[in-house]
């Protein structure tokens, strides 16, 4: 299924060096403050936003890792899931229509995704966000970057790291089968839906960071520690350099 980003991507293995090489720079750039936005304006955080966004199809496996990923190097998740979940729980004017939208496997528009993220990132003390499950769209990315940049005063806010969790997809099935949480869009019919879209509207999400150069590609198959083995010396490699 994902053989077009195994092109694109290069592995942990081969590329590691020359990718964490390149942006040593955006480690020691937390540091620095930024000055304050004209009044009237969301004051933008102390220290710029260290992002990750982490990408993978239904049952990748990304949300278990990140919790390891949370517990070890101390990042804020976000979960773009859990934060349209909660709108709906919530009964807001949004919370009917984000239903619909996750009921008929189809992605909820970007503004709205957004400015949930956003809205936790300013009640966040922690500078270094785990967003996990976004974005799912060119759409998604495009709008996420426009509006952190105001937020910020800065000019294409981009992820420092994507993440992309590579899974077969009868084992996506599978896991989410399994899995017993309860969540709306847990079912064979909507699993099926969401695979294909984000087939469709992901992988050119995939590629443009590939093409980026932030692109970590990891193979979900085997322990959740064996998984984490590959996902550990990315963050390491910051952490070191902070």
């Amino acid at each position: 299924m994902w053989r077009r980003v195994a092109l694109l991507s290069s592995s942990i293995s081969s590329s590691f060096l020359a990718q964490t090489a390149s942006r040593l720079n955006t480690w020691e750039s937390l540091t620095t403050g930024i000055a304050q936005q004209a009044k009237g304006v969301i004051a933008p955080k102390e220290k710029t936003p260290f992002i990750t966004f982490v990408l993978g199809g239904p049952g990748s496996g990304k949300g278990t890792q990140c919790i390891k990923i949370v517990e070890t190097f101390g990042f804020a998740h976000l979960s773009a899931g859990d934060l349209l979940r909660r709108e709906i729980a919530s009964k807001s004017a949004d919370g009917a229509m984000i239903l619909n939208t996750i009921k008929e496997g189809k992605i909820v528009p970007s503004q709205v995704t957004v400015k949930l993220i956003q809205k936790e990132m300013e009640l966040s003390d922690n500078h270094k966000f785990l967003i996990d499950g976004f974005p799912r769209t060119e759409e998604n990315r495009v709008s996420f970057e426009q509006i952190l940049s105001e937020w910020q005063s800065q000019i294409g806010v981009e992820p420092n790291v994507v993440l992309f969790f590579d899974c077969p997809e009868e084992e996506m099935v599978k896991r989410v089968l399994n899995r017993n949480e309860g969540r709306v869009d847990d079912n064979l019919e909507t699993i099926k839906k969401r695979l294909t879209v984000f087939q469709a509207l992901s992988l050119p999400v995939i590629n443009y960071y590939s093409e980026k150069g932030k692109l970590y590609t990891i193979k979900a198959i085997g322990t959740e520690d064996e998984i984490f083995e590959q996902v550990r010396p990315i963050f390491a490699a910051f952490e070191t350099v902070g």
